[in-house]
């Protein structure tokens, strides 16, 4: 029979690095702890797409210009010719010359073309149908 004297004394015999030769061991259980998961549905998520149609009025701006052309008759002589165009505001001028043959020959200032142009802007309102997506999100929880 083995001896289960668990407690030494100073008198129980040691080997050589001074540990209890008469020393039994007891082994000693152990729990082992194991964990598991498991997938629970909790509820479902339904999610939906609509197109929505939309009407939408927009103010389109359009523009356009008008060009006026005026002749007027100058008929003068001149020393050195006028610039050929030049500019006057919103109005381009153009000088037109001849030559005239007198005594001695001179320059005419016949006519000047005077070019006008306005800008005129206006609102267009237009009509037009837009599309959009709306999602729809619902939810049903299972307890």
């Amino acid at each position: 029979m083995p001896n289960w004297n668990i407690f030494a004394d100073e008198n129980t015999p040691k080997d050589r690095e001074g540990q209890d030769t008469n020393l039994t061991t007891i082994p000693v259980m152990q729990e082992d702890l194991q964990v598991d998961k498991q997938l629970i549905e909790s509820g479902k998520v339904n999610v939906s797409k609509r197109v929505v149609d939309e009407d939408v009025t927009v103010d389109v701006p359009v523009a356009h210009e008008e060009v006026t052309v005026e002749k007027k008759a100058i008929n003068q002589y001149v020393d050195t010719p006028p610039p050929a165009v030049r500019q006057d505001g919103d109005t381009t001028i153009i000088s037109v010359l001849k030559e005239v043959l007198v005594v001695e020959k001179r320059l005419m200032l016949v006519e000047e073309v005077h070019i006008t142009k306005k800008r005129t802007e206006t609102s267009n309102p237009t009509q037009e149908k837009l599309r959009r997506e709306e999602v729809i999100v619902s939810r049903t929880t299972n307890l």
